[in-house]
């Protein structure tokens, strides 16, 4: 890193007191379980050591929200609308600081954490305008004698857990339709990106938010905070964001109290491509589906099925998309960041040499990669039958497996046939992408596009991809309950 970078970091990060990153009731204090370090992936250097939050943090936590829970709910939409705008507001103000913060501690390029900040921030705007839209219903009932009125409350404590790969917009996507319904919260944010949280919690006291609306619990104990939450009465709804594993755990958990659960779980997104496809624009939209955030993302596209009529084309001009690919730290303009930890980046080292070494080739590779931090080079596999394992698995990395397709049906038998189902590709002329679109099961469908994500659609996934949806109206329904009023008439 540049000296200009380390200072600037030193100082946004020092701002944070990340030593005293658990808040409570509108109070940042230590942890009980004392500190871990956070660590720049780019470089393997611990830039921040954090408040290391345990069961006794997370019960606080939620005595704090519990007592908040009935001003805030009474709070009047309109007055909530103006404080998650407020948010918005402050949060593109430091967009530039929130994007360094990502970058720091998540490792991915500055555009690209430029776009999730704004990204994130337009949930504040969305829910800010959903708050104020009454949902309901009146009428008389069939047999006559009583009218029905129809309404909805908060659920009450809201858990929410965030992962590491989108520390802002995986926070955003959930705070905000929770304050909007008029829930508090509880955050347990992701061991390794917790500063982008704190950086938010501290934008949202800012904008006028009580305290103890909010309330943010990092750690490295999981798996204890978050079932303290869910063995407490007055947790009533968990929102979790992970992989599937996790979810299925939480799942059994939240079954003993019938938590209401909200999973967004992992994902294996086929890329399609047909014959009838745009090749230049269909590699456009694969390096964006494929590449951004190095391929740690749940919506990344992580298997190429392209039809034979276009195989060579494709592969390449996706080849040579993927060779200009500029790989290394944020500062110095990369387009490729690393992944996120040792861990991660000896995962996708061993899915791919396990494809080598089954008959897969690397066709096409990014340059030579840093020495320092966790850096793999992008690359495109080719000669990777419909069967092979690796396309079983959510790679999480920047590698495109290509898969060359003959027969529709056979296609789409071989997507449906895994177990996750969130998001999927298709390339063609619009209705046949349409038709192959319509036969997917997969909860999101890009057609012609290389990106599904917007805070006004319903982002969520079918099979074990998850549970609910996030975005748009629906989004904010996950934090409500149905009430109805029977009225002698």
């Amino acid at each position: 890193m540049t000296d200009l970078r380390t200072v600037a970091d030193r100082h946004l990060v020092a701002a944070l007191e990340p030593e005293l990153g658990v808040l409570v009731d509108g109070h940042w204090g230590p942890g009980h379980a004392g500190t871990f370090e956070v660590e720049d992936p780019a470089t393997g250097v611990v830039i921040a050591s954090v408040a290391d939050g345990d069961a006794t943090d997370a019960v606080a936590a939620v005595d704090a929200a519990a007592r908040s829970l009935p001003a805030w709910s009474a709070v009047p939409p309109r007055r909530r609308s103006d404080l998650l705008a407020r948010v918005r507001e402050l949060m593109l103000r430091d967009a530039d600081q929130l994007a360094a913060l990502v970058s720091l501690e998540n490792g991915k390029s500055l555009p690209d954490a430029r776009a999730e900040v704004v990204y994130a921030a337009e949930f504040f705007r969305w829910y800010a305008e959903e708050a104020v839209r009454p949902h309901g219903d009146y009428g008389s009932s069939p047999g006559g004698g009583t009218r029905t009125i129809v309404t909805h409350r908060p659920v009450g404590v809201a858990a929410l857990v965030t992962p590491w790969n989108f520390p802002a917009a995986m926070a955003t996507r959930k705070i905000a339709p929770a304050l909007a319904a008029g829930c508090t919260v509880v955050l347990k944010p992701a061991a390794e990106t917790p500063l982008t949280a704190l950086a938010l919690a501290r934008l949202v006291a800012e904008a006028g938010v009580p305290a103890g609306v909010l309330n943010v619990v990092p750690g490295v104990d999981a798996a204890g905070i978050v079932s303290s939450w869910l063995a407490d009465a007055r947790v009533r709804k968990l929102s979790f964001t992970g992989s599937t594993g996790v979810g299925r755990i939480l799942l059994r958990q939240a079954a003993d109290r019938v938590v209401n659960t909200s999973m967004e779980l992992g994902g294996n997104a086929p890329f399609v491509v047909t014959a009838s496809a745009d090749v230049a624009a269909a590699v456009e939209g694969a390096v964006t589906a494929k590449f951004r955030n190095g391929g740690q993302a749940c919506t990344a596209a992580n298997r190429f099925y392209v039809h034979a009529d276009v195989a060579e084309e494709f592969t390449a001009r996706l080849g040579a998309a993927v060779e200009a690919l500029r790989v290394g730290p944020a500062d110095e303009g990369s387009d490729i960041g690393p992944l996120v930890s040792a861990k991660a980046l000896a995962g996708v080292t061993s899915l791919v040499d396990g494809a080598v070494q089954r008959g897969a080739t690397v066709a096409h590779r990014a340059p030579a990669v840093p020495q320092r931090g966790h850096f793999y080079p992008p690359l495109v596999l080719t000669g990777v039958p419909a069967d092979d394992p690796l396309l079983e698995q959510e790679i999480f990395g920047p590698v495109a497996p290509i898969v060359v397709w003959h027969d529709t049906a056979e296609l789409i038998a071989t997507v449906n046939g895994g177990e996750y189902g969130l998001a999927a590709y298709v390339y063609g002329e619009l209705a046949e992408a349409l038709r192959i679109g319509e036969a997917l099961e997969a909860g999101m469908i890009g057609i012609n596009r290389g990106v599904v994500s917007d805070p006004s659609a319903p982002f969520g996934g079918v099979k074990q991809s998850g549970i609910g949806r996030e975005g748009a109206r629906d989004g904010l329904e996950e934090y409500l309950e149905t009430q109805y009023l029977s009225i002698a008439w």
